[in-house]
């Protein structure tokens, strides 16, 4: 979580409308103030002459005062005094995040540098996300600051997606299935199907609630799978994730083209349909698509999607208030009854 402090507490109003009703609590004690007493109809007040002097006065203009604060109080009730807990800590609540990363028998691909060591395209989008989710340093020294306040979920896809992790906010876990996750060998089981990783991305989104939601969509290829369970083309998959108002940002990690290297493990027609893919599922549905062909691109790929979606967060922003509305509705009450004592005993008026 990221907590701020704050040092000299504001207070605000719920409903600051209601405070232009105070207007009318200045004409409403005039009123009272200038309202004519009653008067006995009886020739001979020398029965009153044994009544204090001097309290007509003073009874009727403090009697106007205690209802212009019965009512002023009532009015500041209802437009909801309040003011920020700042010895407690104000949260930032995230947005939901699902990874869909492919682990296809192409992510084996050793083509990728990372402190100047051959490693694995799958290895590198470990590390990568490990510092995009996590935070740290990267070789080059640059600083990714993590996202503490996220939750993130991870489903690795193949010819089949599986859910390895669902939306948490314990992101050591999360790292850790990260880990364990290796490309698929087997034939038959090592194919791309981003038709049902969208999918099944989708439907684990559904937890998130009101939080903004997010596909991180990488992968390295083509999709080459024809029967998808889904029964959707990854471009039907990218509208309903448009329907449903969450963009794809896809990282497209696959290697070059025949015209740009002599040996790849497609051919230069699939790496090609492959990239306008991943294009055609970023702009259907709103989102971006990133080509990560090395270590610095994949990083510097990480701190652009984490630099768009940081800005997302301060609409979720909440804060714990101490509420005054009670305190005031009491006020008003604590006024209405002594007015009402004094009124029937040393305010009391004949007849």
């Amino acid at each position: 979580m990221i907590f701020r402090f704050a040092t000299i507490p504001m207070p605000t109003f719920a409903h600051p409308a209601c405070l232009l009703l105070a207007l009318a609590v200045p004409p409403l004690v005039y009123i009272w103030l200038r309202r004519r007493p009653a008067a006995v109809r009886y020739p001979d007040i020398r029965l009153l002459t044994a009544l204090p002097k001097g309290r007509a006065w003073m009874a009727r203009s403090a009697g106007a005062l205690l209802r212009g604060a019965i009512v002023l109080a009532l009015i500041v009730a209802l437009a909801g005094p309040r003011w920020p807990d700042l010895r407690t800590r104000i949260a930032t609540e995230g947005i939901a995040i699902e990874m869909l990363v492919d682990v296809s028998g192409s992510m084996a691909e050793q083509d990728f540098q990372w402190d100047d060591a051959p490693i694995a395209r799958l290895e590198a989008v470990k590390r990568a996300f490990h510092l995009f989710v996590a935070g740290g340093a990267d070789p080059a020294g640059e600083m990714l600051p993590g996202r503490p306040d996220d939750v993130i979920g991870l489903v690795a896809f193949a010819t089949r997606p599986a859910s390895v992790c669902p939306l948490t906010l314990s992101h050591a876990v999360l790292l850790k299935m990260l880990d364990e996750q290796q490309p698929r060998s087997v034939p038959g089981e090592s194919e791309t199907n981003i038709s049902d990783a969208i999918a099944l991305g989708l439907h684990r989104l559904q937890t998130a609630g009101p939080r903004k939601r997010v596909l991180l969509l990488l992968s390295d290829g083509e999709h080459n799978v024809a029967q998808t369970q889904s029964n959707w083309t990854p471009r039907q998959a990218a509208q309903v994730a448009a329907n449903l108002g969450v963009p794809i940002y896809a990282i497209d990690a696959g290697g070059k083209t025949n015209s740009e290297r002599e040996r790849t493990p497609v051919s230069a027609a699939q790496r090609t349909e492959g990239i306008r893919t991943l294009q055609e599922v970023a702009r259907i549905s709103k989102g971006h698509y990133f080509q990560a062909r090395d270590t610095a691109a994949l990083l510097d790929v990480c701190r652009r999607i984490d630099r768009l979606e940081r800005s997302e967060i301060e609409s979720f922003q909440y804060r714990r208030y101490h509420e005054a509305y009670p305190w005031f509705g009491l006020a008003s009450f604590v006024f209405f009854i002594g007015l009402f004592v004094l009124e029937r005993t040393i305010w009391q008026r004949v007849p």
